[in-house]
């Protein structure tokens, strides 16, 4: 691709999905959950400025309130209530133990490989711009269902399904120039009450069983079959 021959507004929509796609393979490489809830505040923040500057390019007016509602929820609150429970629980000391992280990494770098093969079929129908967004769309997904599978701790999880939401929303956002100004509020609306049933959730096992890793909750299932 010649990015010289590319418009100043595709150039930016290509450092910023590469940007997004960065803090994707940093989600998967941190085992410190409150340095794990800042990455996924510098990804919101990304796609909020990818929000406003399809707004500008497309004159779309219903992309700033998204903008902005993508940078309330995604910066700060989710953040925010992400990091209190966090320290209300006393899980900032805690790093976590990863089995085989070199190979979690490679195992990202060939879902990425994966992402560009599955979007190959569009190349005739979609601009060379659109087609490496989608991919580094899909690819953010696929790293966070990785993100998810790979981790113990529930907040961590927590973390990979905001993430996944927002490869789709990316993907939304640059390849039709948003969605309909209704589907964006109820999308918001519903990852809103998600994360605060998350954090309701967070407290009832932690009383429960003194524990949010996932492993433990499993062997206390097989204690109760046996």
């Amino acid at each position: 691709m010649d990015l010289t021959a590319l418009s100043h507004y595709e150039q930016a929509i290509l450092v910023l999905s590469s940007l997004v796609l960065y803090t994707a393979f940093a989600l998967l490489g941190q085992t410190r959950i409150l340095n794990l809830i800042n990455i996924f505040a510098w990804q919101g923040a990304l796609l909020s400025a990818t929000a406003m500057m399809v707004a500008i390019v497309s004159g779309q007016h219903h992309l700033y309130i998204s903008a902005v509602l993508t940078f309330a929820l995604k910066v700060l609150f989710i953040p925010w209530l992400l990091r209190y429970h966090t320290l209300k629980l006393d899980l900032h000391y805690e790093a976590e133990k990863l089995a085989y992280p070199s190979l979690i990494l490679l195992g990202g770098v060939a879902l990425v490989i994966f992402s560009y093969y599955v979007v190959l079929p569009i190349e005739q129908l979609a601009a060379k711009v659109t087609r490496n967004t989608i991919a580094v769309s899909l690819a953010i997904v696929l790293l966070s269902m990785l993100l998810i599978i790979s981790r113990r701790q529930i907040v961590s999880q927590v973390v990979g399904f905001m993430a996944l939401e927002n490869g789709l929303f990316f993907a939304a956002l640059v390849a039709t120039y948003g969605m309909p100004m209704v589907v964006e509020l109820g999308i918001a609306f519903d990852v809103l009450i998600a994360a605060i049933l998350f954090g309701v959730f967070f407290f009832h096992i932690r009383n429960s069983i003194d524990s949010l890793d996932v492993d433990r909750m499993n062997r206390l299932s097989e204690a109760d079959e046996t």
